[in-house]
């Protein structure tokens, strides 16, 4: 897997990814993030329920799904963490509610 070649030091936030927290460099991605997790998927697909992970990095192809701060279907990497940030990885589709 993915790690840091340096240590964020002060810089450091702490995001809570599925409630857990992990220190995170401020800035830095969401998908960055989650790739550098054991289990570094965001999100399983709606039929088959397969882990799907970042692909592009740059917003395109839209592997990188997660909800963030409760809000669903959200690019992670187009996201920089921040402190206290809560990201959950999406199962499946996206629950629509009123």
């Amino acid at each position: 897997m993915f790690r840091k070649l340096h240590d964020p030091g002060a810089a450091a936030v702490t995001v809570h990814i599925d409630g857990r927290p992990v220190r995170a460099e401020a800035g830095e991605s969401v998908a960055a993030l989650l790739l550098r997790q054991p289990e570094g998927w965001s999100r399983t697909t709606p039929i088959s329920a397969s882990p799907r992970a970042p692909y592009c990095m740059m917003g395109v192809c839209f592997e990188c799904l997660v909800e963030i701060n409760g809000q669903g279907s959200v690019q992670a990497c187009l996201t920089p963490v921040q402190d206290g940030m809560s990201v959950v990885r999406q199962q499946g589709c996206r629950s629509v509610s009123a």
